[in-house]
């Protein structure tokens, strides 16, 4: 096998790593969001500590934003390396040069469209679920 195909594998890995762990971060906001409402409505709290719902909802929106720029750092990574001949292939792991590309910013993954959709839509479930258990309690 080539430096260069071993390199693009070692990258790969990383990528994988980085997306298989995206998608843990949804699993788990799924399943500590629901568990948080059922405990909530349960107890018949869920008006203040509702809203509570919101603050790991926000912190796994954060990193798994962080998780998305890290993919596509390693993906700009990816896409140099491939373009090198196998003389210059140093299997270096480094994404410093790619950080300035303004799709591979945290900020910039955090609002990407996907991101955005998954975590708006989960966001707006609460809001709306904890509005109708408010409304409810007051009946």
């Amino acid at each position: 096998m080539s430096d260069k195909q071993k390199h693009l594998e070692f990258i790969q890995n990383a990528i994988n790593r980085m997306a298989s762990n995206s998608f843990m971060l949804k699993t788990w906001t799924v399943l500590l969001i629901s568990a948080m409402l059922a405990f909530f409505a349960r107890f018949g709290e869920i008006g203040w500590y509702g809203i509570a719902v919101i603050a790991p909802l926000l912190a796994f929106w954060g990193l798994d934003g962080f998780f998305l720029s890290q993919e596509r750092l390693f993906r700009s990574l990816y896409d140099r390396v491939r373009t090198l001949k196998d003389c210059d292939i140093d299997f270096s792991m480094d994404t410093r040069d790619f950080r300035q590309i303004p799709r591979n910013r945290w900020h910039k993954s955090a609002l990407s469209r996907t991101l955005l959709i998954f975590y708006g839509a989960v966001l707006l479930a609460v809001c709306l679920i904890a509005a109708i258990l408010a409304m409810l309690k007051l009946w």
